[in-house]
């Protein structure tokens, strides 16, 4: 161990005795002080190879100081520890030019691992600090988003490509907005498309967009999303859902920072940053044939996994008052609820993620008279949710196959499939969505059955007809109709 010198800073004295021993265990020489004062008088003097320090202070907000410790020694590593778990925190702490972010109650382990990577770094220009925007985009303060948002705060100032999984409703086209809203992008445009909301016939022209006369009533040119982001960022969300000559075209774009147009020729330099997004898993995709593997390697630089509520169930209180507010700004009443009431909705298995949670709080505020929300009022709204009637299909189709997963056994394929046509319509705030939803609907359907009955078989198309129940000449028209990518079978 080669050592150096640290500076604690923190009010709590027991937290200065524990680091104090960690660190002089780990061979460095420790200094403490409770008070930002005394921080900054050691550090105007030359003192110390690294800071740790609380932000809460007696005398100081350590976000106040900061910025005068990096304008005094902009090399001097600065690690930030807070019992205030939120995503500004960290991201403050990133943009005031910390080289890392702890949430409270923090492991000893993971400190002195990331001390000894800060004294060893190279000493280097880091990035220059600069204002945060303030608001909340994010909310929670559960271990599983402590570690989101230091992810994203490490990766704010970067354009590095970026996969975000999570069930639907987790909060997915939140993640890559606070990416670019907080990043080095953020003047720059944020265009979001959904690859299960336009015809997959049209993916191709809305992405890269096309030349007047490519196609039967492309009367003039348009922009495709890749020009309308330049110099910002393109979200491609449930991009598990886009057909594979799109994916060959995207594949290119990632590899050679260029496109065409449908029906140019000239290729188009782009400047865009990528987030992708999948409630899908796209490996599974992969060896049925209907992703692309090498795509999937230039898309998952950065994997984010947003955890589904059920997970989170300690940030049900504060999401539960963070949605009372907003509702509360747009015109409802003021609500606020009981502890048992929320007790209940962590017992509650939330099929429908934070976006279900969010329904739910809006109904309660806009139905309900009450001020206090009470346990009996959440038991009632929850109660209808889940005992709503089951269609024909729903009864005909065996227990294990009803839901929209294992992980859900409360949500019914009637209801998923409603939720999902809720959420299109919702997507659509300027408008109805493009014509044709009625077939696109039904297309949506057959393509993952068939292929989960094409990769169950291994692609024998014999055997996939005889479980779906159809012809086996139907079966293979249906295929090529909906470009599904065969699995060979093994000989």
């Amino acid at each position: 161990m080669t050592g150096g010198n640290i500076l604690i800073a923190d009010d709590d004295a027991a937290i200065r005795t524990v680091l104090n021993q960690a660190l002089s265990r780990a061979g460095y020489e420790v200094r403490t002080t409770g008070t930002a004062a005394s921080l900054w008088r050691w550090v105007q003097s030359g003192d110390g190879d690294l800071v740790i320090t609380d932000v809460v202070m007696p005398d100081e907000n350590a976000f106040e100081l900061l910025p005068r410790i990096k304008k005094l020694r902009p090399e001097l590593p600065i690690i930030v520890m807070s019992a205030q778990n939120t995503f500004m925190t960290a991201i403050k702490a990133s943009e005031r030019g910390a080289y890392d972010y702890l949430p409270k109650p923090f492991d000893l382990k993971e400190l002195v691992a990331i001390v000894g990577r800060a004294m060893n770094e190279p000493k280097g220009k880091r990035p220059e600090p600069h204002e945060v925007i303030e608001g909340m985009p994010l909310v929670g303060r559960s271990p599983a988003m402590q570690e989101i948002y230091r992810a994203l705060a490490r990766l704010m100032q970067t354009d590095l490509t970026v996969m975000i999984t999570g069930e639907s409703g987790t909060g997915k086209e939140l993640v890559a907005r606070a990416l670019h809203d907080y990043g080095k992008r953020k003047k720059g445009p944020f265009v979001a498309i959904n690859m299960a909301a336009i015809p997959r016939d049209l993916i191709e022209s809305e992405l890269f967009g096309h030349e007047k006369g490519a196609f039967t009533g492309a009367n003039q040119r348009s922009a495709g999303r890749f020009e309308q982001a330049e110099g910002g960022t393109l979200f491609l969300d449930e991009i598990g859902d886009m057909p594979m000559d799109a994916q060959t075209r995207l594949l290119r774009v990632l590899q050679q920072g260029e496109y065409t147009t449908v029906g140019g020729r000239t290729p188009i330099k782009t400047n865009v940053r990528i987030i992708a997004a999948s409630n899908k898993d796209l490996r599974v995709l992969i060896q049925q044939g209907l992703f692309r593997e090498d795509l999937f390697f230039r898309l998952n630089v950065v994997p984010l996994r947003l955890p589904p509520l059920r997970e989170r169930t300690e940030d049900i209180a504060d999401l539960t008052r963070h949605f009372f507010s907003l509702a509360a700004a747009e015109g409802l009443p003021l609500k606020h609820i009981e502890n048992a009431a929320l007790d209940r909705m962590k017992r509650y298995r939330w099929p429908g993620n934070i976006r279900e949670l969010e329904n739910l709080v809006r109904r309660l505020a806009a139905l309900y008279p009450q001020e206090l929300i009470s346990e009996q009022l959440v038991e009632t709204e929850l109660e209808q949710n889940v005992a709503r009637p089951s269609s024909p299909v729903e009864s005909a189709a065996p227990a294990g196959a009803r839901g929209a997963s294992a992980a859900d056994p409360d949500e019914t394929l009637s209801m998923a499939v409603e939720r999902h046509l809720n959420e299109l319509f919702q997507s659509h705030t300027d408008g109805l969505p493009p014509p044709g939803l009625y077939h696109r609907i039904l297309r949506d359907v057959e393509y993952p059955l068939i292929s989960a009955a094409l990769g169950a078989t291994r692609g024998n198309q014999i055997k996939a007809a005889e479980l779906l129940g159809l012809n086996r000449n139907t079966l293979r028209k249906k295929v090529r109709d909906l470009d599904i990518r065969l699995l060979r079978s093994p000989r």
